[in-house]
């Protein structure tokens, strides 16, 4: 059998070196996990303090995604994930410094703007850098080295923070800068396509045509069902089936694990599937995943589903982002991108949020049953908005 991992050699230099600075970053990521229980023992905020801390954090982050996009456009992705990657590790090491509610509330919006910048000018930078025969391989990269990093920093974080939460912030403050140096020494050496002119499903002067609308509504409703692993998912585990928050830690390693093992040679293996074949199957994985855990009552059960939605996640994400850099005008990439990273953000702000409501007030088999519909829906919104090939436009740009 041909070995999927094969063509990761054919990836340019730009795509290790955003790897090597992410990996690094993401390894000294401990801040955003640990902050709830910073806030409330170390400053002594309430709960519900602490949670408005996180809300201003992801409020932020919506605001500032399209944003950061433009600003690529303007300034270039690499000078943009450099600033990034310098600002927010010198914002986290100031952080310990704010010791009210108002100066808190004051740093963490200055740390989520200036760390939500990097999102849109990575993913524009990746796309500028491979053909588009290789982007869901780059992004599944991508997103190996985040995933790497994070099975290391949330623990390092909890180790650290036993000792002293100060040390917790110099060690991921440095990490960032230390990311940023890497690159400060790079060079960026955008491909230059053959088909730069071939007509754009949204066209180029308008980011928020009806086509991209519809794909944009696709993200997040398929966000809002995956993000129910940081939602409804706990609970449901905990109080419904009283399994231990240990076993609910397990199956984020799981996932994790089955990430680093397989995502990469998942997506070399179907890299000649259309975008929106890819996007649609794991769409529904996603629905079936989640919606699946209205009829389970076991710890087998529950794992069955993790693997379910965890093969979803290792597909959609990067096809998604592949999609973005087949559709978008070159000359706009950072726009697009920022849209949807704002997107991704809003998905993450309402799902939580909207799951855990109502598994309160409805119980949990009206989340999952609800789930199943929101992700079947994100999957036909995905296809309707979506070429059946790549490259292959079924709508030109004079209909945006």
């Amino acid at each position: 059998m041909r070995n999927p991992w094969r063509g990761l050699g054919g990836l340019p230099r730009e795509i290790w070196l955003l790897f090597t600075a992410n990996l690094v970053n993401r390894a000294g990521m401990m801040v955003l996990p640990m902050l709830l229980i910073y806030l409330t023992r170390e400053l002594g905020f309430t709960p519900a303090r602490a949670g408005f801390v996180f809300s201003a954090y992801g409020i932020t982050a919506i605001v500032i995604g399209p944003l950061a996009g433009r600003l690529a456009d303007r300034v270039g992705p690499l000078p943009l994930m450099r600033a990034s990657l310098l600002l927010s590790g010198t914002a986290i090491l100031f952080y310990p410094l704010a010791r009210t509610f108002p100066a808190v509330i004051a740093i963490t919006c200055v740390w989520a703007a200036v760390s939500e910048l990097f999102r849109p000018a990575s993913l524009s930078a990746i796309t500028g850098v491979v053909p588009p025969e290789q982007r869901k391989a780059a992004f599944a990269v991508h997103r190996l080295a985040i995933n790497l990093g994070m099975s290391v920093g949330p623990a390092l974080g909890g180790f650290l923070a036993a000792i002293s939460f100060r040390y917790m912030f110099i060690v991921d403050g440095v990490t960032s800068i230390v990311a940023g140096i890497v690159l400060a020494s790079a060079a960026w050496n955008p491909f230059e396509s053959g088909d730069e002119n071939a007509p754009s499903l949204i066209g180029a002067q308008r980011v928020l045509s009806p086509t991209f609308l519809v794909f944009l509504i696709g993200v997040v409703l398929s966000g809002i069902v995956f993000f129910q692993h940081e939602g409804a998912m706990p609970l449901f585990i905990t109080k419904e089936l009283h399994l231990s928050p240990a076993f609910y830690g397990l199956l984020f390693t799981l996932n994790t694990l089955m990430i680093v093992a397989m995502e990469v040679p998942l997506n070399m293996a179907t890299s000649h599937w259309a975008n929106r074949s890819t996007m649609v199957i794991a769409a529904m994985l996603f629905a079936v995943g989640f919606g699946a855990l209205a009829f389970v009552s076991t710890p087998m059960g529950v794992i069955a589903t993790v693997v379910v939605w965890t093969f979803g996640e290792m597909l959609l994400f990067p096809s998604m982002s592949a999609h973005m850099g087949d559709i978008v005008p070159p000359e706009r990439r950072g726009a697009y991108m920022g849209a949807y990273s704002m997107a991704l953000s809003a998905a993450f702000a309402v799902g939580p949020w909207l799951g855990t409501a109502i598994f309160s007030r409805f119980g949990s088999s009206t989340v999952w049953v609800t789930m199943f519909f929101v992700g079947a829906a994100s999957a036909v919104l995905l296809s309707v908005s979506t070429p059946r090939a790549n490259g292959a436009l079924s709508e030109s740009a004079s209909g945006s």
